[in-house]
């Protein structure tokens, strides 16, 4: 992995929030990503899609559910700068976390969160 390559990668916000999103929490499902970024299920997939592309995501199949997070085999400076970005995004982070906690019917959920969104 170079860092042209890397960067060139995350130059999309859904992408890079993702991969923020994903060093925070470790491994989400497809409809956790789709419920903390906002955005249509189609327009995530076809993100996280090309983030596996560029070798920068794993993905798992649990059931119907897909589970992903940061492969595995990733240099340890792309996981710096990944740490770097997420302190300088921790304001639209902590609203994705928020927007987590508020999410009902996802994978493990059971409405988590579900009052303090109200």
């Amino acid at each position: 992995m170079n860092a042209h390559r890397f960067f060139h990668c995350l130059g999309e916000p859904t992408r890079l929030y993702a991969m923020l999103l994903l060093h925070d929490r470790g491994e989400l499902c497809v409809c956790e990503l789709v419920a903390a970024l906002e955005q249509s299920q189609p327009k995530v997939s076809r993100h996280l899609a090309q983030l596996r592309h560029c070798e920068l995501l794993a993905d798992e199949r649990r059931g119907q559910w897909v589970y992903y997070r940061l492969h595995p085999g990733l240099p340890a400076w792309t996981l710096g700068v990944l740490e770097q970005a997420v302190e300088a995004e921790s304001a639209a982070l902590a609203v994705m976390r928020q927007r987590l906690g508020c999410a009902t019917g996802l994978p493990g959920s059971s409405g988590r969160g579900a009052l303090a969104c109200g």
